[in-house]
C-alpha cells in the first residue's frame, strides 16, 4: 500500500511548498483536510492518526499539540516547527549531519526539520569542528540574509503591499538582541561549546538566502583555506544536494547573488578567504534545502 502523507498546515507558505513538491507523485496517497473542517480539532486528530507520515507546518505550541494527538499511535512525524530541534528525541533532519544522519532519518518515527538559516551555519561549521579543525569553544559570529518567505504570511504580506503597515526597507536587521530562536540550534548541531553571535537580515526578494562564518585562520587548529575546503569536500563527498565549490570557482566570484539557488533544493558552500582569514559561505533557497525541501528529502528517508 502506498503510505498516507499529511500536510498538517498546508495552506503555509512552508506547506504550500510541501505540497506542490508532492502532488502527481504516484508513490504516496496525500491525505487533505475538507476547507469546512479546518477548525474543528477531532478531524484534525482523526487525519493526523490516518497518517502514516504527517508534516507539521505550524507554529511551535502547535506542533507540540499536534504530537501529542498522535502520541498513542503509529503516526510518524516530520515537524517543520522550531518546537523539537534540539530536542533529543527527536532526530535532526539535516541528513548530511554526519554518516549516520540517513539512517537515523529513516528509521525515526518523530523527525525535526532544520531552520533555514541553521543549515546554512551548521553545513559549515560541524565539519570542521567534527575534523578537529574549529575548536569547539570557538567564538564564532555567523551573518545571514533571507528571502522575506522565511517570515510567513505576515511578513509576506508587508513586503508586498503598501499599506500602513508595508515594510519599504530593501533590507532590514533583526534579532538585535542576539537571543534568536536558531542560537541554540547553531550550537547544539555545530558541536560549539559557546554560543555563536548569530545576526539575521531580511532582503526585498522572495526566496532565497546566504549564511556567512568568517573565520581568522588563528582560531584555527593549524589548518588552511585549503585543509578546510578538504575538510567540507571529506565530509559532504558526492551528496546530491550540497556541493562544495572547488576553490578556482570561488576565486572568479566577484558578487554573490543570495537568491542564485531560489527554487532550488540543493546548497552550494563556499570557502572564500586568503592565507589569514577566510569567509565560509552557504547559499540556498530559505524555502527549499533551508526548508520544504529538506522536509521532502526526509520524507523520502522515511517510505524509502
Amino acid at each position: 500500500m502506498k503510505p498516507k502523507i499529511y500536510i498538517d498546515g498546508e495552506h503555509g507558505t512552508t506547506g504550500l511548498q510541501i505540497l506542490q513538491r508532492l502532488q502527481g507523485r504516484d508513490d504516496i496517497e496525500l491525505l487533505s483536510m475538507p476547507h469546512d473542517e479546518r477548525r474543528d480539532p477531532e478531524a484534525r486528530r482523526r487525519l493526523l492518526n490516518a497518517a502514516d507520515i504527517a508534516i507539521l507546518c505550524l507554529p511551535d505550541d502547535a506542533s507540540r499539540e499536534a504530537t501529542a494527538m498522535v502520541a498513542n499511535g503509529t503516526t510518524r512525524l516530520i515537524d517543520a516547527s522550531t518546537a523539537h530541534r534540539t530536542d533529543p528525541n527527536w532526530v535532526y533532519g539535516f541528513k548530511e549531519l554526519d554518516r549516520e544522519q540517513v539512517q537515523k532519518i529513516a528509521a525515526a518515527r518523530f523527525v525535526s526539520n532544520p531552520g533555514c538559516y541553521p543549515t546554512g551555519a551548521i553545513a559549515l561549521i560541524r565539519p570542521l569542528t567534527m575534523a578537529g579543525l574549529l575548536p569547539k569553544d570557538a567564538l564564532i559570529t555567523v551573518n545571514a540574509v533571507s528571502g522575506y518567505t522565511g517570515g510567513g504570511k505576515g511578513l509576506i504580506a508587508q513586503m508586498e503591499n503598501d499599506g500602513p503597515d508595508g515594510i519599504d526597507a530593501p533590507l532590514f536587521l533583526y534579532g538585535t538582541g542576539l537571543t534568536h530562536k536558531h542560537v541554540p540550534e547553531i550550537k547544539g548541531h555545530g558541536l560549539l561549546e559557546n554560543e555563536p553571535i548569530f545576526s539575521p537580515s531580511v532582503g526585498r526578494f522572495p526566496q532565497g538566502m546566504m549564511v556567512q562564518v568568517p573565520l581568522h585562520m588563528a582560531q584555527l587548529n593549524a589548518a588552511t583555506r585549503q585543509s578546510v575546503h578538504a575538510a567540507l569536500e571529506a565530509h559532504y563527498g558526492d551528496s546530491p544536494h550540497v556541493r562544495v565549490v572547488p576553490l578556482a570557482e570561488s576565486d572568479g566570484v566577484v558578487r554573490l547573488d543570495p537568491t542564485s539557488l531560489a527554487g532550488e533544493d540543493t546548497m552550494d558552500l563556499h570557502v572564500f578567504g586568503n592565507d589569514t582569514q577566510i569567509n565560509l559561505v552557504a547559499l540556498l533557497d530559505n524555502l527549499g534545502k533551508g526548508a520544504s525541501g529538506a522536509c521532502v528529502q526526509s520524507l523520502d528517508l522515511m517510505i524509502a
